[in-house]
C-alpha cells in the first residue's frame, strides 16, 4: 500500500471517532501526520480528490454522501477502480492492470488514486451495498 492509502485509512479513522468532520479536514490531518515532510505531496490533489469522490458517493462505511469534491476525473477514476476490484478483487494486486483498465487502454501514470481505492478495499472500509 502506498503513502495515500495510508492517508486514506487515517483520515477514514479521523471521521469515524469524529462524525460531524469535514472529509476534507480529515485528509489533511491524515496528510500532515503521514507525510510531515513534505508538503507537496500533502497537497497533491489526485489522492484527495478520489478519496473524496469515494466519500461523496457514500462508497466508503460509514460516511454519508454528499458534495465534498468538485473533482469529476479523479472521482470517475476511483469509482472506475473500485468497480473493477468489486468484479476480479485480483486487480487489487496489480496496479499497473487495474490503472490500464481504469484507462481503457490509455498509458497515462496513476498519481496515487489507486493506492486509496486499494487501501480502503483491502481494510474492508467500502461499502459493497
Amino acid at each position: 500500500m502506498g503513502k495515500y492509502g495510508d492517508v486514506a485509512l487515517k483520515a477514514v479513522q479521523r471521521l469515524q471517532r469524529a462524525r460531524d468532520m469535514h472529509p476534507k479536514d480529515a485528509w489533511n490531518e491524515a496528510a500532515l501526520d503521514v507525510l510531515p515532510d513534505s508538503k507537496s505531496s500533502r497537497m497533491k490533489g489526485c489522492p484527495k480528490d478520489a478519496f473524496l469522490g469515494l466519500c461523496a458517493e457514500g462508497a466508503i462505511n460509514n460516511i454519508p454522501a454528499g458534495n465534498y469534491s468538485n473533482s469529476i476525473k479523479n472521482r470517475k477514476y476511483a469509482l472506475a477502480a473500485l468497480s473493477l476490484v468489486g468484479n476480479d478483487t485480483t486487480l487489487a494486486k496489480d496496479k499497473k492492470l487495474l490503472w490500464l483498465k481504469v484507462q481503457n487502454g490509455t498509458k497515462k501514470q496513476h498519481n496515487g488514486q489507486l493506492d486509496v481505492v486499494i487501501a480502503l478495499w483491502e481494510n474492508g472500509l467500502i461499502n459493497r451495498n
